[in-house]
This record gives C-alpha cells, structure tokens and sequence, in this order.
C-alpha cells in the first residue's frame, strides 16, 4: 500500500511540471472574406520567423472578417506567432521584388515590421495558463 501511495504522489508532483495550455489566436483586420489564413506558431527564437521552420502551422479557410483559432494542447513555455492572410490560396506568403510581403500579415504582440524581421523576445507569448491573444493584420 505505501508503495502505491509513494508512486501516487511522486506522479502527481511530477504532473505539475508538464502542463498543457490552451491558446486562443483571434485574428482581426481581414478585409477579403476569401482564402486561408495560416498561423504559424514558433518556440525557438533562432528559427522565428522563418518560413518552414514553425514548430507548428496551422491552415484554415476565411469565413468573416475576424477569425478565432484555438492551438490546444501546448506544453507550458515560450512561444511567438507569425500569421498572414493567404488571398490567392497559394500556401505561400507572397512579397514583392524587395521581399516585402503583398499579403496581410501580423505577429504575436502586434509587433511591426520596421527594416527587419520582429525579434522573438518582442512577439514572445508566455503561455503558463490557458490564454487568448488577438493579431491584426496590416
């Protein structure tokens, strides 16, 4: 009995070490009811926010203006989202001759672009419970 009353407890400490979290990723700012909108959900700041390199992406159809999409199930730690609106349904973020996406587009803490990609630690969402953010998209 105390055998299982030692595994019951240690297995119950450990559990609090490895939670998972909901995160709810509203979407706003969608000004064609047309294509996808991709999410790609990034937690390593040397690979943010490369194309292809997402820890997880996330693809779904434009229905309204304002789009909710919920990530379940991710362990508690450091993320950052890079999102944009596919128009034409191509699955690729399209940009123009200096690489400036033609495509709307937006990233965790709404960050801007200013001469460069945002930083992990500037669109960096702490995820320790379950959480709802919300991106515009420009």
């Amino acid at each position: 009995m105390n055998n299982y009353l030692f595994l019951f407890l240690l297995f119950n400490h450990l559990s609090h070490f490895c939670q998972y979290y909901d995160l709810e990723v509203n979407i706003k700012n969608i000004q064609e009811i047309k294509g996808f909108i991709q999410i790609g959900l990034y937690n390593n700041a040397k690979e943010f926010p490369k194309v292809n390199k997402e820890y997880q992406r996330f693809y779904f159809k434009v229905t309204d203006n304002k789009m909710t999409y919920t990530i379940k199930n991710l362990k508690q730690g450091n993320y950052a989202i890079a999102t944009y609106h596919d128009v034409n349904s191509d699955k690729i973020c399209n940009r123009n001759i200096i690489g400036y996406p033609t495509e709307d587009f937006g990233f965790s803490n709404n960050v801007k672009l200013f001469l460069a990609p945002p930083t992990f630690s500037s669109a960096l969402i702490e995820l320790n419970n379950n959480k709802s953010i919300e991106i515009a998209l420009d």
